[in-house]
Protein backbone atom coordinates (compact mmCIF):
# COMPACT_ATOMS: atom_id res chain seq x y z
CA UNK A 1 0.00 0.00 0.00
CA UNK A 2 1.24 3.47 -0.88
CA UNK A 3 2.05 5.68 2.09
CA UNK A 4 -0.14 8.67 1.27
CA UNK A 5 1.43 10.85 3.96
CA UNK A 6 4.85 10.60 2.35
CA UNK A 7 3.34 11.80 -0.97
CA UNK A 8 1.57 14.86 0.42
CA UNK A 9 3.17 17.92 -1.18
CA UNK A 10 3.94 21.00 0.86
CA UNK A 11 0.99 23.32 0.04
CA UNK A 12 3.34 26.28 -0.14
CA UNK A 13 5.21 24.70 -3.04
CA UNK A 14 2.48 23.09 -5.15
CA UNK A 15 3.79 22.26 -8.55
CA UNK A 16 1.71 21.63 -11.63
CA UNK A 17 2.60 17.93 -11.43
CA UNK A 18 1.28 17.74 -7.86
CA UNK A 19 -1.98 19.38 -8.95
CA UNK A 20 -2.30 17.08 -12.00
CA UNK A 21 -1.82 14.03 -9.78
CA UNK A 22 -4.56 15.34 -7.51
CA UNK A 23 -6.87 15.78 -10.50
CA UNK A 24 -6.21 12.15 -11.41
CA UNK A 25 -6.90 11.04 -7.84
CA UNK A 26 -10.24 12.89 -7.99
CA UNK A 27 -11.10 11.14 -11.28
CA UNK A 28 -10.23 7.69 -9.90
CA UNK A 29 -11.99 8.30 -6.58
CA UNK A 30 -15.13 9.50 -8.37
CA UNK A 31 -15.00 6.52 -10.73
CA UNK A 32 -14.95 4.12 -7.80
CA UNK A 33 -17.46 6.18 -5.78
CA UNK A 34 -20.03 5.99 -8.59
CA UNK A 35 -19.34 2.41 -9.68
CA UNK A 36 -21.97 0.76 -7.45
CA UNK A 37 -24.77 3.24 -8.16
CA UNK A 38 -23.95 3.25 -11.90
CA UNK A 39 -24.65 -0.51 -12.08
CA UNK A 40 -27.97 -0.08 -10.26
CA UNK A 41 -28.94 2.87 -12.47
CA UNK A 42 -28.12 0.90 -15.63
CA UNK A 43 -30.49 -1.87 -14.50
CA UNK A 44 -33.42 0.57 -14.52
CA UNK A 45 -32.28 2.53 -17.59
CA UNK A 46 -31.16 5.64 -15.75
CA UNK A 47 -27.94 7.63 -15.57
CA UNK A 48 -26.12 9.88 -13.13
CA UNK A 49 -28.46 12.81 -13.79
CA UNK A 50 -31.32 10.69 -12.46
CA UNK A 51 -29.22 9.85 -9.40
CA UNK A 52 -28.56 13.52 -8.68
CA UNK A 53 -32.27 14.37 -8.92
CA UNK A 54 -33.22 11.44 -6.68
CA UNK A 55 -30.54 12.44 -4.17
CA UNK A 56 -31.59 16.07 -3.88
CA UNK A 57 -35.32 15.32 -3.81
CA UNK A 58 -34.63 12.84 -1.00
CA UNK A 59 -32.53 15.34 0.94
CA UNK A 60 -34.99 18.21 0.30
CA UNK A 61 -38.45 16.69 0.44
CA UNK A 62 -40.98 18.98 -1.23
CA UNK A 63 -38.34 20.90 -3.17
CA UNK A 64 -39.68 23.00 -6.03
CA UNK A 65 -38.49 22.48 -9.59
CA UNK A 66 -37.01 26.00 -9.50
CA UNK A 67 -35.02 25.25 -6.34
CA UNK A 68 -33.78 21.98 -7.85
CA UNK A 69 -32.64 23.82 -10.99
CA UNK A 70 -30.61 26.22 -8.82
CA UNK A 71 -28.90 23.35 -6.99
CA UNK A 72 -28.10 21.32 -10.10
CA UNK A 73 -27.24 24.30 -12.31
CA UNK A 74 -28.68 22.64 -15.39
CA UNK A 75 -31.16 23.81 -18.02
CA UNK A 76 -34.91 23.40 -17.63
CA UNK A 77 -34.83 21.17 -20.69
CA UNK A 78 -32.24 18.81 -19.17
CA UNK A 79 -34.12 18.57 -15.88
CA UNK A 80 -37.44 18.13 -17.67
CA UNK A 81 -36.16 15.10 -19.60
CA UNK A 82 -34.88 13.38 -16.43
CA UNK A 83 -37.80 14.42 -14.23
CA UNK A 84 -40.36 13.26 -16.81
CA UNK A 85 -38.81 9.77 -16.77
CA UNK A 86 -38.71 9.65 -12.98
CA UNK A 87 -42.35 10.79 -12.72
CA UNK A 88 -43.58 8.47 -15.51
CA UNK A 89 -41.78 5.51 -13.93
CA UNK A 90 -43.33 6.39 -10.53
CA UNK A 91 -40.10 7.24 -8.64
CA UNK A 92 -41.13 10.86 -8.02
CA UNK A 93 -44.47 12.55 -7.39
CA UNK A 94 -45.02 16.13 -8.54
CA UNK A 95 -47.57 17.84 -6.31
CA UNK A 96 -49.02 21.26 -6.97
CA UNK A 97 -47.90 23.86 -4.42
CA UNK A 98 -50.46 25.01 -1.86
CA UNK A 99 -49.34 28.66 -1.80
CA UNK A 100 -48.47 28.95 -5.49
CA UNK A 101 -50.43 26.55 -7.66
CA UNK A 102 -48.00 27.08 -10.53
CA UNK A 103 -45.23 25.57 -8.44
CA UNK A 104 -44.60 21.85 -8.47
CA UNK A 105 -43.23 20.25 -5.32
CA UNK A 106 -41.23 17.04 -5.67
CA UNK A 107 -41.41 13.99 -3.43
CA UNK A 108 -39.96 10.51 -3.73
CA UNK A 109 -42.54 7.75 -3.94
CA UNK A 110 -42.06 4.48 -2.02
CA UNK A 111 -40.43 3.12 -5.19
CA UNK A 112 -38.20 6.20 -5.30
CA UNK A 113 -37.22 5.83 -1.65
CA UNK A 114 -36.21 2.21 -2.25
CA UNK A 115 -34.08 3.21 -5.24
CA UNK A 116 -32.47 6.06 -3.31
CA UNK A 117 -31.51 3.66 -0.52
CA UNK A 118 -30.01 1.18 -3.01
CA UNK A 119 -28.02 3.96 -4.70
CA UNK A 120 -26.73 5.63 -1.55
CA UNK A 121 -25.86 2.50 0.41
CA UNK A 122 -22.59 1.66 -1.42
CA UNK A 123 -21.49 5.29 -1.32
CA UNK A 124 -22.25 5.66 2.37
CA UNK A 125 -20.29 2.50 3.12
CA UNK A 126 -17.33 3.61 0.97
CA UNK A 127 -17.21 7.00 2.69
CA UNK A 128 -17.61 5.50 6.15
CA UNK A 129 -14.71 3.11 5.59
CA UNK A 130 -12.47 5.84 4.16
CA UNK A 131 -13.36 8.21 7.00
CA UNK A 132 -12.92 5.52 9.66
CA UNK A 133 -9.45 4.59 8.38
CA UNK A 134 -8.36 8.22 7.94
CA UNK A 135 -9.27 9.70 11.32
CA UNK A 136 -11.21 12.74 12.46
CA UNK A 137 -8.62 15.34 11.46
CA UNK A 138 -8.36 13.98 7.92
CA UNK A 139 -12.15 13.94 7.58
CA UNK A 140 -12.46 17.53 8.78
CA UNK A 141 -9.65 18.64 6.44
CA UNK A 142 -11.29 16.80 3.53
CA UNK A 143 -14.65 18.45 4.15
CA UNK A 144 -12.93 21.84 4.43
CA UNK A 145 -11.11 21.24 1.14
CA UNK A 146 -14.36 20.31 -0.61
CA UNK A 147 -16.03 23.46 0.71
CA UNK A 148 -13.14 25.59 -0.57
CA UNK A 149 -13.52 24.01 -4.02
CA UNK A 150 -17.11 25.28 -4.25
CA UNK A 151 -17.49 28.64 -6.01
CA UNK A 152 -17.16 31.34 -3.37
CA UNK A 153 -20.51 32.91 -4.27
CA UNK A 154 -22.27 29.55 -3.70
CA UNK A 155 -20.50 28.40 -0.52
CA UNK A 156 -22.88 29.84 2.05
CA UNK A 157 -25.99 28.53 0.30
CA UNK A 158 -24.41 25.08 -0.17
CA UNK A 159 -23.39 24.88 3.49
CA UNK A 160 -26.90 25.94 4.55
CA UNK A 161 -28.38 23.31 2.23
CA UNK A 162 -26.24 20.41 3.44
CA UNK A 163 -26.51 21.34 7.12
CA UNK A 164 -30.30 21.64 7.03
CA UNK A 165 -31.74 19.24 9.63
CA UNK A 166 -33.06 16.01 8.14
CA UNK A 167 -36.02 13.97 9.37
CA UNK A 168 -34.91 10.73 7.74
CA UNK A 169 -34.05 7.51 9.55
CA UNK A 170 -30.29 7.21 9.56
CA UNK A 171 -28.12 4.14 9.48
CA UNK A 172 -25.12 4.18 11.79
CA UNK A 173 -21.98 3.42 9.80
CA UNK A 174 -19.66 3.66 12.81
CA UNK A 175 -19.13 -0.10 12.94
Amino acid sequence: MVDVKSRVPNPLFLREEDLRQTIELLFFAYRDFTEGPDKILAEVGFGRAHHRVIHFVYRNEGISVTELLKILKITKQSLSRVLTQLVNDKYIDQIQGTKDRRQKRLYLTEKGLLLEKKLSEPQLRKLAEAFRSSGADAVENYRELLIKMINEKDRVSVIELIEKPQKKNETNFAD
